[in-house]
C-alpha cells in the first residue's frame, strides 16, 4: 500500500510539474532573452527531480520543452528544444540521484543545496554537449564560447533564482509535510 500511494503522489507532482513546466515560461511572455536569462521551465525539473528522485524528475525534464514545443511552437524545435529536453532530463535525473543518495546524509539543507548545484553544472554541460552533437550532424560550427555564453553567462540571472527560489520551496512544501519521505 505504501509503494502505490507514493507512486500515485509522486505521479500527481509529476503532473503538476509538467504543468507549471508549460505555464511558467508565459510569465516572460515568450520572449526568448529574458526566457533564457531566468529559465523558468527549469524549476518545476528540479523540483520533481528533488521531490520525487531521479525516475520522475528525468521524465518531467525530457518531456517538458517537448510537450511544450508541441502546443505553442516554443521553445523551437529541434534546435532549442531537443538540447533543452536532455538539459532538463539530466536535471532530473542528477537532482533526485544526488539527493536521495550522494548527500543524503549530509545535515538538511546543505545536501539540497549540493545536490541542485551539481545538477545545474552537469544538466547545463549534457545540454551543451547534445548542442554539438546537433552542430556536427547539421554541419555547422558550435564552439565552447557559444555554450558557455548560451548555458552559464546568459543563464546567470537564473542560476541565481533557482539556487534561492528552488531550495525555498522544497523546504516549504517539506514543512507542510507534503514531501515524499524515503
Amino acid at each position: 500500500m505504501k509503494k502505490t500511494r507514493k507512486m500515485i503522489v509522486c505521479m500527481s507532482y509529476a503532473a503538476l510539474c509538467v504543468a507549471l513546466a508549460f505555464l511558467l515560461p508565459f510569465i516572460t511572455g515568450n520572449n526568448r532573452q529574458l526566457g533564457n536569462m531566468l529559465s523558468l521551465m527549469h524549476i518545476p525539473v528540479f523540483l520533481c527531480g528533488l521531490i520525487c528522485g531521479p525516475v520522475w524528475g528525468g521524465v518531467v525534464g525530457f518531456v517538458s520543452p517537448l510537450f511544450r514545443t508541441l502546443l505553442v511552437g516554443m521553445p523551437p524545435f529541434p534546435a532549442v528544444a531537443v538540447p533543452m529536453a536532455f538539459e532538463l532530463l539530466a536535471y532530473g535525473i542528477i537532482s533526485g540521484v544526488f539527493n536521495r543518495f550522494v548527500f543524503k546524509k549530509l545535515k538538511y539543507p546543505i545536501g539540497l543545496y549540493l545536490s541542485l548545484i551539481v545538477a545545474m553544472i552537469l544538466g547545463r554541460l549534457v545540454g551543451g554537449g547534445v548542442q554539438f552533437i546537433m552542430a556536427g550532424i547539421n554541419n555547422t560550427t558550435y564552439s565552447f564560447g557559444a555554450m558557455w555564453t548560451a548555458y552559464f553567462a546568459t543563464a546567470l540571472p537564473g542560476i541565481a533564482l533557482h539556487i534561492v527560489v528552488v531550495p525555498l520551496l522544497v523546504m516549504a512544501l517539506r514543512r507542510a509535510k507534503l514531501t515524499i519521505e524515503e
